[in-house]
């Protein structure tokens, strides 16, 4: 009996230095994202315990528009970056600096993100759609930014010019939005998550989702040249996630009616996870659910377009295209 009480200690003592060995062993990561849905994958992969599960120590590290988390991954304040497409991040990436490895987010037809929002007065006066916003002074994070495209999208489409319009960039969505209530600007472009508050008190009107108006490839997973050396890290982190985005995709995305997703047994969860990093209450993450391949694909040839448009406008240096940022090894191109 006592060399089978031995036998069970022992037994437990090995079980548990396993677990501090494995715990020792986690490879540490740290990612650059924004509270908004659009990285719902990163939040389900951190709260579900999936990048644990792949031997990763995770830090998800907030910032408040895109850009500086581009900045902030070639600096090496992240080791990855997961946010929307800026002509500062395809400056850096064309440098050499950062590379994209995987997709996230889209812009696509029935699944509201990003949209058009006017002041009171001007709509007032006759703002009343996206192609109304020619001569208008238009907020928005950054020169450059992922909201810069979507309005030069909508000018080719309706055939006005983007130098008639008036870029106010306020470097934050809270900025932004603030504007927009305090009749400083005519329009922005926000997130649904920023702009419900104003629209249900009624300090902006609704004009329309980007992803109507012009779909594109909006979000992408980026890492430096130093942390691509460490493929075990990287791989891991892709592997989570491409759980994650399966799950959020097949659960959430597919149950999804008229650009709102269902609450019930099966969504509850993840959308109570998407909620709490977003600090939204789950009755308004229902109508902000953006989408995201389940296979974590990168549309290469719209990231081409948006390569090419940017240089075209001066945004972005010369010289390089899609090929020239991406990881071939990890990318999984649509």
């Amino acid at each position: 009996m006592i060399g089978i009480a031995r036998l069970a200690a022992a037994s437990l003592l090995a079980i548990m230095a396993m677990g501090t060995v494995h715990a020792e062993d986690a490879l540490k990561a740290r990612i650059g994202v924004l509270r908004l849905s659009s990285s719902a994958p990163v939040f389900i992969a951190q709260d579900k315990g999936y990048f644990r599960e792949a031997g990763l120590e995770v830090e998800l590290k907030f910032f408040d528009a895109a850009q500086p988390i581009a900045v902030a991954t070639t600096s090496g304040d992240v080791d990855f970056g997961i946010t929307a497409f800026t002509a500062g991040l395809y400056n850096l990436a064309g440098k050499g600096v950062l590379k994209v490895i995987g997709g996230m987010s889209r812009e696509k037809a029935g699944y509201p993100l990003i949209g058009y929002f006017a002041s009171n007065n001007a709509y007032a006066a006759g703002l009343k759609t996206p192609k109304d916003l020619a001569g208008k002074r238009v907020a928005m994070t950054q020169v450059g930014s992922s909201f810069h495209y979507s309005l030069g999208l909508l000018a080719d489409k309706y055939g006005f010019k983007l130098a008639d319009v008036k870029i106010v960039p306020l470097q934050s969505l809270s900025n932004a939005a603030a504007a927009l209530k305090g009749e400083t600007v005519d329009a922005a472009l926000l997130p649904i998550s920023t702009a419900r508050k104003l629209t249900d008190e009624g300090g902006a009107k609704f004009l329309g989702w980007v992803g109507d108006e012009t779909p594109w490839q909006l979000g992408a997973v980026f890492a430096s040249p130093k942390t691509l050396t460490n493929k075990a890290l990287v791989t891991k982190l892709l592997g989570a996630l491409a759980k994650a985005d399966r799950e959020y995709h097949d659960v959430i995305l597919a149950a999804m009616k008229g650009g709102v997703a269902p609450i019930n047994d099966q969504t509850k969860p993840l959308l109570e996870i998407i909620a709490k990093y977003t600090n939204l209450p789950v009755e308004q993450v229902v109508g902000n659910c953006a989408y995201i391949d389940p296979d974590g694909k990168l549309d290469v040839k719209n990231v081409d377009n948006q390569i090419k448009w940017l240089q075209e406008q001066g945004f972005v240096d010369k010289g390089f295209d899609a090929n020239a940022i991406i990881a071939k090894d990890y990318v999984k191109a649509d």
